[in-house]
């Protein structure tokens, strides 16, 4: 028997080991004081560390300095500045009504998340020290579920800068996540205070109990295409109710006992049969371990040879005696380190082995994403663990080795990350048929995932194996790696920080748990296009009410409240604004906020807000923004200061009212130009004209044929048919979707859309994120906030739509309500960010909470259906049952934006087809072969050439 000593904190201690009492000593979890180790450092000594309202005994009070010694040495070593006590003048904040983000646990293992959350979401991301600093209290009207509240926290912010705070009164938790692993030193404090609660909680006893279950966990992924697990025999007493069902892999071998003792016979069967059973492969050696919560990461590895089954059994049987009721002793095959190079190749490699570390995110939608992989390279001869080797990355890990084929290695990388997906895949399958008692709370689930590899050869081919799965080892594995570039890396565009994902997560979570039961008035449903508001306002848990000119609007029936009011008279929306509140009032309603994603009502909107005193940008910016003459010549007065002023991105343009207009306006406009209706939508009734006769007889003819919202509703003809002439821009087409709070901006989204069928200009295809260079992207992002500034919109999800021309960005039109068509699908899938999420946050008053740097994770690459061209293919069923069926299987993004097949005079858009790829390259084939096989693409409507710009 070989039986290794300690090699790291995640060693077991033996079965015979005895504490000073001389009692054998499985882990409890966070009990005696802390360990003593040294914190050579200059850091200040007196501190505010004790909590006035709750003081700690003499081991918990050792914790917190320990605790923050350590903090201090990690800031110290990544070149960061000590953190400044300024707990004597309490921060007084918005309790409830901000973000908050709490980690309790050792900060060496959190320490990469804090300052990704403290660039991410300055002054939120908050590190507790001890439980004494936080509080439950019960939340009325949510039964057995309380609040979090924070009096005492490090606080984060970009730079890497921390700050010991007090906070008076205390802050209100949004999101929870404590340390539970075996180095954790609250124990049960932290398990108890992380269950049960109202906030988004990223761990809890209960599911880490799951995780540490190494048979559940290996019976779990036994089940998984393209996982491998070690070859596993499993003797279990009393398993649990999980271990039921499923079938389990060829290797895995589970046998359940009727008891304890009487149980030799079968073990030596057992045994023998497992290590001459080909499961093993190459294995010469063979671990016996416990498995289960009590013992995780206490015994010694104890290996023997493959050829010597009777001292496997004396062990197994030993072991045996100490299990409990669904715990269960392991016998697994040791996976011999993979001989790098692969046989064939010109070098022998050392005689190494890899350990692999992949870090694994939830992220939008409950999809896993792999978000970093770090390696340790020790010994071949035993075993490689955290914290006894220093962390590298896979491609220098493998060169190492010998191995630096880029073929190879790309194959390795992808079979990790196949592999560690499909773990986190499997956890968050399994946690979806738990109960809220067996997860430890409503609001618990696994946000993020360690999963532990060896690298070895099965069948001529090198694959990873998942040994174990942990909460926090990996993320601290994944922050000493940064910590190589810790101090340069801070505030610089570097590669991504492997928690940049689960800060994301985090945010998106809390964002949920503020809005939760918030009340909003939604003036104007829209249409078929908006469906999506109705579904995501009963998954966010809005409470909506609804004011709507139709009173058999499908959605009148999926709202709280149905308000039947014309909204669709525009000259007369100051009184009825007044009107409106009159009803609000009279029916009781308590509202948090009030908002429209629907053109036609958003000055309507804006002028309610202001008669009921709830937020929103002022009527006065909602009207200038809303006609579109108007907001270019006031623009083109805005010279500044500050410079670049919003003049630079204003266009020539003159107001149409009456015929006698368009010659004044032909001798004021550089022609071409384009004409347009001042309040119109859709992109319904635009045209190119080039000299004064085509501006005469388009004029003539919208005059003639939109009179009224009865000849095209939806388009904004209740504000009337009057129309502008501006000056044509020769450039590319973008659209910015921004996200303003206070007049600041949070975030920016770009993207790219196709030529138009001149004359007219109507949306053919589009791309996202955009193509442009990083300089001109920043470009039209500032050009865009500029342009919603200078017309006073300080608050709310605009879309700004501009042309990057020659001399910079050119401003098109403001849109001053959530961007329309596909745009909040493909931001909410390639982002993670939801649009209508932020829009209902601002209404109510709240800052978005939002990534400070969104990543696009893919590429999209879509096309626009419109009846003119589309009507033969879009009236059949099958093509349309064929499109569905593509978007339900994942191969195309569908977003309808009519219910109707309906020709009409005036060109608009039916529907959006979409491709997702790794590049906008990729995205456009798959889509140029798509359109093609549906009859999408036609001679009189050229996909190929709409897709031109994309390449």
């Amino acid at each position: 028997m070989l039986c290794l000593d300690s090699l790291g904190p995640e060693w077991d201690c033996p079965p015979d080991s005895k504490n000073l009492d001389g009692k054998e000593s499985p882990r409890k979890g966070g009990c005696g004081p802390p360990p003593t180790v040294c914190f050579p450092g200059p850091w200040q000594q007196d501190v505010g560390l004790d909590c006035k309202d709750s003081p700690e005994e003499a081991e918990a009070r050792a914790w917190t300095v320990h605790y923050y010694s350590i903090l201090q040495s990690c800031l110290q070593q990544a070149g960061l500045l000590e953190t400044q006590d300024r707990s004597q003048v309490p921060r007084t904040g918005c309790p409830g009504a901000e973000v908050t983000l709490c980690i309790l646990g050792p900060p060496s293992t959190f320490l990469s998340l804090l300052l990704e959350g403290g660039v991410q979401s300055p002054g939120n991301m908050l590190l507790c020290l001890s439980p004494a600093w936080l509080a439950k209290v019960p939340v009325p009207g949510q039964e057995g579920e309380a609040a979090l509240l924070i009096s005492k926290a490090v606080s984060f912010y970009p730079g890497g800068l921390t700050f010991l705070d007090d906070f008076v009164p205390p802050r209100r938790a949004t999101y929870f996540l404590t340390g539970l692993g075996p180095e954790s030193g609250h124990g049960q404090k932290a398990a108890e205070l992380a269950r049960n609660l109202s906030c988004p909680t990223g761990a809890s006893a209960e599911l880490a109990q799951l995780l540490e279950d190494r048979l559940l966990m290996r019976h779990l992924l036994s089940q998984q295409t393209g996982v491998a697990v070690p070859a596993t025999l499993a003797f279990t007493y009393k398993p649990s109710e999980l271990l039921q069902g499923g079938d389990a892999s060829p290797g895995l071998r589970l046998v359940e006992l009727s008891g304890k003792e009487g149980q030799e016979t079968l073990v030596k069967e057992e045994v023998e049969a497992f290590v001459h059973s080909k499961a093993l492969g190459d294995s010469l050696q063979v671990a016996v371990k416990l498995s289960g919560w009590r013992w995780r990461g206490q015994q010694a590895l104890r290996l023997f040879p493959r050829a010597q089954p009777d001292t496997v059994v004396d062990t197994v049987l030993a072991l045996l005696e100490k299990v409990e009721e669904e715990e269960s002793v392991l016998v697994e095959a040791l996976c011999p380190p993979a001989q790098l190079p692969l046989p064939g190749s010109p070098a022998v490699g050392p005689e190494l082995a890899v350990h692999i570390c992949a870090l694994v995110c939830r992220i939008q939608g409950d999809r896993p994403l792999l978000s970093k992989v770090v390696c340790g390279v020790g010994r071949g001869d035993r075993p490689v663990r955290h914290r006894n080797t220093l962390p590298r990355t896979l491609d220098v890990a493998l060169a190492q080795c010998g191995l630096e084929e880029e073929a190879q290695v790309a194959a390795v990388r992808q079979r990790i990350k196949e592999a560690a997906e499909a773990a986190l895949a499997a956890v968050l399958a399994l946690e979806a048929g738990l109960s809220a008692e067996q997860r430890g709370g409503r609001q618990a689930h696994t946000d993020f995932l360690g999963v532990d590899f060896t690298l070895t050869v099965i069948g001529r081919t090198l694959t990873p194996v998942v040994l174990k799965l942990n909460s926090g080892l990996c993320l601290e594995a994944c922050g000493a790696l940064e910590g190589l570039w810790a101090a340069p890396r801070l505030g610089s565009a570097a590669e991504e920080a492997a928690s940049a994902p689960l800060v994301e997560t985090m945010l998106r979570r809390s964002a949920r748990c503020l809005m939760e039961g918030k009340q909003l008035l939604v003036v104007g449903a829209g249409g078929v296009s908006k469906k999506f508001v109705w579904e995501a306002a009963r998954d966010y848990g809005l409470k909506l009410h609804l004011v709507e000119s139709d009173p058999n609007h499908f959605a009148s029936q999926l709202v709280q409240t149905f308000i039947h009011f014309d909204v669709t008279e525009h000259r007369k929306d100051e009184e009825n604004a007044r009107l409106l509140a009159e009803l609000v009032r009279t029916r009781g309603l308590h509202l948090d906020g009030c908002f429209s994603f629907w053109d036609d009502c958003l000055v309507l909107t804006s002028l309610l807000c202001h008669e009921l005193g709830l937020p929103c940008s002022p009527p006065a910016a909602m009207c200038l923004a809303k006609q579109k003459s108007r907001t270019q010549l006031h623009l083109l007065c805005h010279h500044g200061p500050p410079w670049p002023a919003p003049s630079l991105h204003a266009v020539a343009c003159c107001p149409l009212e009456r015929e006698a207009d368009v010659e004044r306006a032909v001798s004021q406009v550089p022609l071409p130009g384009v004409m347009k209706l001042e309040f119109g939508s859709g992109a319904v009734g635009v045209q190119l004209v080039k000299d004064g006769p085509q501006c005469h007889e388009h004029f003539s003819r919208i005059l003639r044929d939109l009179q009224g919202e009865a000849d095209h509703p939806g388009i904004g003809l209740g504000w009337g048919n009057a129309m502008l002439l501006m000056e044509f821009v020769e450039g590319t087409e973008h659209d910015v979707d921004l996200v303003v709070f206070g007049g600041r901006l949070l975030a920016a989204f770009v993207s790219d859309n196709g030529p138009t069928r001149l004359p007219g200009f109507t949306e053919t295809a589009a791309c996202m994120p955009t193509g442009l260079a990083p300089e001109q992207e920043a470009q039209m992002v500032q050009a865009a906030f500029r342009c919603c500034l200078g017309c006073g919109l300080l608050d709310g999800v605009f879309n700004v739509e501009l042309k990057m021309t020659e001399a910079g960005p050119k401003l098109i039109e403001i849109n001053p309500r959530m961007g329309g068509f596909y745009l909040r699908d493909w931001i909410l899938e390639l982002y993670g960010v939801d649009l209508l999420l932020a829009s209902t946050m601002v209404a109510c008053g709240l800052r978005p909470a939002l990534p400070a740097h969104p990543r696009a994770r893919g590429h999209l690459v879509g096309i626009m259906c419109v009846v003119s061209q589309h009507l033969q293919m879009l009236s059949s069923s099958g093509s349309r049952e064929t499109l569905q069926a593509l978007h339900d299987q994942g191969l195309l993004r569908l977003n309808l934006l009519e219910e109707a097949v309906i020709p009409g005079q005036y060109e608009e858009p039916y529907c959006n087809v979409a491709c997702a790829g790794s590049s906008p390259a990729e995205a456009r084939l798959r889509l140029l072969g798509l359109c093609q096989g549906l009859g999408i693409d036609t001679p009189n409507y050229p996909v190929a050439h709409f897709l031109s710009h994309f390449k």
